[in-house]
């Protein structure tokens, strides 16, 4: 039986879900592919704490490089996270011809291009499954099972933080500050969760699926990119009031040479698909011109389920190996020399409806003077919500508008936010009430 000889680089949460399922399921694996999965070298740079897995004596190291040259490694996992020194890691695994798989959505978003480039020229492989909806096949589907779609749009919850957090926000009527710190305590949030909570991570994994959906180089720069941070109970409550969900919503979408491309706070309407995914459940939405719309769900985080993930990439990387096969699937699904440059529409372009919440002083004439800057700007309003009776000075009127150009929307909230009646910057949530 053909032994197959696997290094892992970062022994964190994750990697330790790699570790047990190499030692759980080794035979399994091996049955699965006929030939022997062996993991021969760990590197980190920590290598006292117990992680609750027993490893063999001279397994793990804090040398990363013995695992990079090591000739014996045909495969390599890097599980380090971040920019560096992942990259200079990976990029000297590839030259040193050793395959990679990786949950690293941060180093590919802004690096893939040199990254993917590379490992086309050397004959490698990079797969990275587990760096979008960790346990949710969606890269492999996109890729291959769904490879003979031209994809008209896509829609992803990508982060089980911010979702964990709207749900709560949602069942329990609480405020955004006060459901972030019960998902920290509960582990769902991170210490600092400035990446999770302002659309960050989810933008890395949207430029992913831009680049595999619309066979197109993407800056990641240029992703619209909103968190969840600005927005409070009333807002989804009010939400409910008008037949919607607040999601944090991933939206890619092809308009001609075009990709709308954008993370931000979306109202949904309350009977689709996506709106009942809660808790830290991810989800992905593909509109494909032959399958339709195809939807994706699952744990999107976790040791676990992303450690199955990662091993999911190592099996098949290991079935080239068998067959002599290398870098038989493209990083992006498709040669690098076959990437397409399209434009991302600037967000000042978007046509969208919109939630508008407005703090104002409850003085005769604002509503009209707000509806009237409004219609100046070509703003049409659908419905509005103002509270019959209220204790304090500053009132909540809510607007729903019709389709607007957010250029237009945008300068009509900067002259509004000028009136000496407002008391705080009013709140936008852009609506997506026609997923395709």
């Amino acid at each position: 039986m053909q032994n197959i000889k696997v290094g892992l680089l970062g022994f964190g949460t994750i990697g330790t879900g790699v570790v047990r399922v190499f030692q759980q399921n080794h035979d399994l694996l091996a049955n699965r592919l006929g030939a022997s999965l062996e993991l021969v070298r760990i590197a980190d740079l920590d290598t006292t704490t117990d992680r609750g897995v027993k490893l063999a004596p001279g397994l793990l190291t804090d040398d990363a490089r013995a695992l990079l040259n090591d000739p014996e490694v045909q495969i390599v996992i890097e599980l380090i996270g971040g920019y560096e020194p992942a990259r200079t890691f990976v990029l000297e695994a590839i030259r040193n011809g050793k395959h990679i798989v990786t949950a690293n959505k941060a180093l590919l978003a802004m690096h893939g291009e040199e990254i993917f480039s590379a490992a086309e020229e050397a004959g490698v492989s990079v797969m990275f499954e587990a760096a979008v909806a960790g346990g949710v096949p969606v890269i492999s589907a996109i890729k291959e099972n769904l490879g003979a779609n031209n994809y008209s749009a896509l829609y992803g919850i990508l982060n089980g933080t911010c979702n964990y957090i709207l749900t709560e926000m949602d069942e329990k009527g609480k405020d955004f500050s006060d459901v972030l710190a019960e998902a920290q305590k509960q582990g769902y949030a991170e210490a600092d969760p400035t990446f999770d909570v302002e659309g960050i991570d989810t933008a890395h994994k949207l430029a992913l699926l831009l680049s595999l959906c619309f066979g197109t180089k993407v800056d990641f720069n240029d992703i619209y990119t909103e968190g969840i941070s600005k927005v409070t109970a009333i807002d989804i409550e009010y939400a409910r009031d008008f037949g919607y969900k607040l999601k944090l919503l991933a939206i890619g979408k092809r308009d001609g040479d075009k990709i709308e491309a954008r993370v931000h706070p979306t109202m949904i309407p309350e009977d689709y698909p996506l709106a009942a995914i809660n808790g830290v459940f991810n989800t992905v939405r593909l509109v494909g011109d032959f399958s339709g719309p195809v939807m994706l769900s699952g744990y999107g985080a976790g040791m676990d389920a992303t450690a199955s993930a990662v091993m999911g990439d190592v099996l098949s990387v290991a079935r080239d190996l068998q067959t002599d096969c290398s870098a038989r699937m493209p990083a992006l699904g498709c040669p690098q020399s076959q990437l397409a440059n399209y434009t991302i529409k600037p967000m000042e372009q978007v046509v969208t409806p919109y939630y508008l919440r407005f703090n104002v002083k409850d003085h005769p004439g604002v509503l009209a003077s707000i509806a009237g800057i409004l219609g100046k700007h070509e703003i049409s309003i659908e419905s509005m919500v103002q509270p019959h009776r209220h204790e304090a000075e500053a009132v909540p009127i809510v607007f729903m508008t019709h389709v607007a150009e957010e250029r237009n929307v945008i300068a009509a909230l900067a002259e509004i936010n000028e009136m000496d009646v407002i008391q705080e910057e009013t709140l936008l949530i852009r609506i997506e009430d026609h997923l395709e």
